[in-house]
């Protein structure tokens, strides 16, 4: 149940981002489960935390090449934190607790 639920935390990117970690880490009373819903919110969050600077860096930027390569920043950092969640939820899932 532990592995399942901490799982189910970084699975939760394709269905609650925020919300299951975050319930997932106040709730639990297990250690191991709450460690891992504690590190599934957070990153969760990262990308979004990433967007601040670079929406600042778009908006200051004169060219549209500038902008341009700051979305595709976002993108590459979103697309590697949502492949970290799902590496992540496997190896808890196939884990000795």
């Amino acid at each position: 149940m532990r592995q399942l639920l901490s799982s189910l935390s970084y699975f939760s990117i394709f269905f609650a981002p925020f919300l299951l970690p975050l319930i997932v880490w106040i709730v639990a009373q297990d250690n191991y489960v709450r460690g891992h819903a504690k590190k599934a919110f957070f990153s969760h969050v990262f990308p979004f935390l990433a967007l601040i600077p670079l929406l600042i860096f778009m908006f200051n930027a004169n060219h549209t090449t500038s902008i341009i390569g700051y979305a595709i920043l976002f993108f590459v950092i979103y697309i590697a934190v949502f492949i970290y969640n799902i590496f992540q939820g496997i190896k808890v899932l196939r884990d000795d607790a």
